[in-house]
């Protein structure tokens, strides 16, 4: 079975084809660390990890890279702000950054590369750039790459390159969405960057924002690599600057696959801080909510289309995955013994396809939870009606612990020692949660009330729980 995705660089569906056979390597625009991801931003590293954990699904050995962006005009301007040093004041977010990541069961990537500790690699391509007359250095001494000197510039967003202006400069890392221009590669240190600077060969300054993608990309995966995402607003123009200057400096394709994911709203309504509909995912956790609850939310919809995200939605994720524990409940409960059933082992295999069929065209998350849901609903009618044995359930418990290894959500096991109130399954995920974000004094809380009602919380390897009854 193939995976086809829609790569906005010819906006069509294409077979999914790696540079390695049987490998697949990606590059993950991450987080710029200079305050706490929203939830915004996590609909984006939601949907990369869908496609992560699906590309392993399709027996993929997977080379994530996800950077850290730790200097840029926003770094910068904060860290001036609260009177610290750039590398401590990043190190606060960076740590709850992946703290964020576990609470929402997103795996890790197999490297987290920070701008800081690349620069050498970013001074090596602008170098090259200069050499062969892409680049040049500007009055104010800063090296600016020359869209004019690369015909290809415009091919990712289709840009209309015969009516644009040329000769026009701009300097900060995120600008105007209809401004095409030059940009910069290395910034010349001026006071606004305060003791942020490294020597290069042009002078003390600092990189442009999208030369560190271009440089932490392919120290780690190569020149050329298979898949890269982000949300839609980094099509341009960070993701157009990155192709020009990679391709330019290294004279060959810089990836074959892009992927990018729409906007998440709330309530219909772009999020942002003025409307007051802006939510960390700490403040969602505050309001009650859980990772799991959270992530369903987040992955309902196609990574293609707008996240209408809602309060009452999570409040919609916390009752179906109620329903999925009582339903994995019943069948653990089921003492039926007999032969399994021919038709039964059909009906799995049939989910099992129309799973995998589903997320290889283009992750179509929609249709995958239906083949779910479907499979649930027939479960429960054959229970009603005794038509399933102990290795009929058993059988299906297991084919959802596998489609769990995409979804991350359904806990097929977390009530294995027995039935487990769905109060104790809610305190346990609030605890989990906790230890997460490192309050641990909620967690012993959470502990000591978890004792008081009966019950103590096994803590997995894999950040998951098993509650048993005291």
């Amino acid at each position: 079975m193939t995976i086809k995705f829609f790569n906005t660089l010819g906006r069509r569906l294409e077979e999914f084809k790696p540079v390695n056979a049987g490998e697949a390597r990606m590059y993950t625009c991450g987080p710029t660390v200079y305050n706490y991801a929203h939830i915004g931003n996590f609909r984006a590293y939601v949907f990369e990890d869908l496609l992560r954990r699906t590309l392993k699904y399709f027996g993929y050995k997977v080379t994530q890279v996800m950077n850290l962006t730790d200097v840029d005009d926003k770094t910068i301007r904060d860290s001036r702000k609260q009177k610290m040093s750039l590398n401590d004041f990043t190190a606060i977010y960076k740590q709850a950054f992946f703290e964020d990541l576990k609470t929402l069961r997103i795996e890790p990537a197999e490297f987290y590369p920070a701008a800081t500790d690349h620069i050498n690699e970013m001074i090596a391509i602008i170098r090259s750039l200069l050499d062969q007359g892409f680049a040049y250095q500007a009055e104010d001494r800063s090296i600016y790459f020359s869209i004019a000197k690369f015909p290809d510039y415009g091919k990712l967003a289709k840009i209309d390159m015969e009516n644009q202006r040329s000769g026009v400069r701009i300097k900060t890392d995120e600008y105007a969405k209809d401004s095409v221009a030059d940009f910069a590669l290395w910034k010349a240190w001026d006071e606004n960057d305060g003791e942020v600077k490294w020597d290069s060969p042009w002078g003390p300054g600092r990189p442009g924002w999208h030369i560190e993608c271009s440089a932490m990309s392919m120290k780690y995966l190569g020149k050329t690599f298979d898949i890269h995402t982000g949300g839609i607003d980094n099509m341009f123009p960070h993701h157009e600057d990155e192709i020009a200057q990679s391709e330019a400096a290294n004279s060959c394709r810089y990836v074959n696959f892009w992927l990018h994911c729409e906007h998440l709203i709330i309530n219909g309504e772009k999020m942002s801080k003025s409307a007051g509909n802006f939510f960390t995912l700490r403040e969602m956790v505050e309001k009650g909510f859980n990772g799991r609850e959270i992530r369903w939310v987040l992955l309902s919809a196609h990574y293609r289309k707008k996240l209408n995200f809602t309060f009452e939605a999570c409040e919609q994720a916390r009752m179906q995955l109620r329903r999925f524990s009582d339903f994995f409940m019943r069948l653990k409960e089921l003492k039926q013994n007999g032969v399994a059933s021919p038709q039964f082992a059909e009906t799995l295999r049939q989910a099992a396809d129309s799973f995998k069929a589903a997320l290889g065209d283009d992750l179509n998350i929609s249709e995958a939870f239906a083949v779910l849901f479907s499979l649930q609903r027939e479960i429960n009618r054959l229970l009603d009606e005794n038509q399933i044995n102990r290795a009929d359930a058993d059988a299906a418990l297991e084919l959802f612990r596998n489609f769990d290894t995409v979804l991350a959500l359904l806990d097929v096991d977390a009530a294995a020692e027995g039935k487990v109130p769905a109060q104790i399954l809610e305190l346990a995920e609030k605890r989990r949660n906790a230890r997460n974000t490192k309050d641990f004094a909620a967690a012993d809380a959470i502990r000591d009330e978890l004792k008081n009602l009966g019950w103590m919380v096994e803590d997995a390897p894999d950040g998951g729980f098993r509650c048993k009854p005291l």
